[in-house]
C-alpha cells in the first residue's frame, strides 16, 4: 500500500487513517514459514505542528515449531510502531527518521521491515520445555525415557543421530566447538 503524504506535509493538523492486510506467507524464518495468515495493520499518519508521524498496530499469528521439542507452536502477536517522517534530512544519515522525498510512503515495505526486525530469535512451546532426549529422540514433555547420559562418538555426534545423512560440509558446520 502506497500512502500519498504530499498534502499532509503541507497542511498542519491533518490525519490520514489507513488499514491494510499484509501477506508475508512467502517469508522464511527458523526454517519455516511463520506467517500462515495475513497481518492486519491499522494506523494513521498525522501532521501535528508540522511534524509528520506514522503510527500503526500490527496483529498477527506466528506459527512455527518449538526450538526444543519440535511441537507446533502458535503465538498471537500485537505490536505497535511509530515513526517520524521527513521529506529530507539536513544531516548525512539518521535512522530516527523515515525519509520520504517524493511524498509517497510504501507501507508494505515499512511494515514488513518493522515486523521482521521484532521477530523472536526462536519460539518455544513453553519456557520450561524439556526438549527431546538426545539418545532416543522422545519428547521429554510427554514421556520419560530410561536413557543414560549421551555417549559421544569421536566425531562428537550422539548415537541417536547416526541415521541422519550429513554431507561432509554440513558435518563440519554442525559439530560443537
Amino acid at each position: 500500500m502506497q500512502l500519498d503524504l504530499k498534502k499532509l506535509f503541507d497542511a498542519e493538523e491533518q490525519v490520514l487513517p489507513f488499514s491494510m492486510e499484509l501477506d508475508l506467507s512467502g517469508v522464511e524464518q527458523w526454517g519455516d514459514r511463520p506467517f500462515k495468515t495475513p497481518i492486519v495493520i491499522k494506523g494513521e499518519v498525522q501532521n501535528r505542528a508540522g511534524i509528520v508521524t506514522v503510527r500503526y498496530d500490527a496483529d498477527y499469528i506466528l506459527s512455527a515449531s518449538c526450538a526444543r521439542c519440535l511441537e507446533p507452536v502458535e503465538q498471537k502477536k500485537h505490536q505497535e510502531f511509530f515513526h517520524t517522517v521527513v521529506r529530507k534530512l539536513n544531516q548525512q544519515e539518521d535512522d530516527d527518521y523515515l525519509v520520504c522525498e517524493d511524498g509517497i510512503l510504501d507501507m508494505d515495505t515499512l511494515a514488513q521491515d518493522d515486523i521482521l526486525l521484532e521477530l523472536p530469535i526462536r519460539m518455544l512451546c513453553s519456557e520450561d520445555c524439556k526438549g527431546l532426549c538426545p539418545m532416543c529422540g522422545c519428547n521429554l514433555n510427554k514421556e520419560t525415557c530410561s536413557c543414560q547420559e549421551p555417549v559421544w562418538e569421536t566425531n562428537r555426534r550422539v548415537k541417536a543421530f547416526d541415521n541422519l545423512e550429513w554431507s561432509d560440509e554440513e558435518e563440519d558446520q554442525n559439530l560443537p566447538s
